[in-house]
C-alpha cells in the first residue's frame, strides 16, 4: 500500500512506525523521509518536502502523538 500524504486512514501502523524511525531515530529531514517512503512504497513523490511533512503528521496521528512536539519536531 502506498501511503497517501495526510491520510491517516490509508497509513498502516507498520508504515507509521517506519516513518517515525526515519524521522525520530535516524533524524531524517522531511525531504529525506519523502525520498525514503517513495523508494520503499512507490508513489512518485520523490523527495518532495511537503509530502514528507504530511507523512510525518499522518504517522504521528496514527501513533497517537503530536506531530508539532518532541520527538517529531
Amino acid at each position: 500500500m502506498t501511503p497517501d500524504a495526510g491520510d491517516a486512514v490509508a497509513m498502516t501502523r507498520e508504515m507509521a512506525v517506519r516513518i517515525r524511525a526515519w524521522r525520530v531515530e535516524e533524524g531524517l529531514s522531511w525531504r529525506a523521509v519523502a525520498r525514503a517512503a517513495s523508494g520503499l512504497w512507490g508513489g512518485g513523490h520523490g523527495s518532495n518536502q511537503l509530502y514528507g511533512e504530511d507523512l510525518c503528521v499522518a504517522a504521528a496521528e496514527v501513533l497517537g502523538e503530536d506531530p508539532r512536539k518532541e520527538p517529531w519536531n
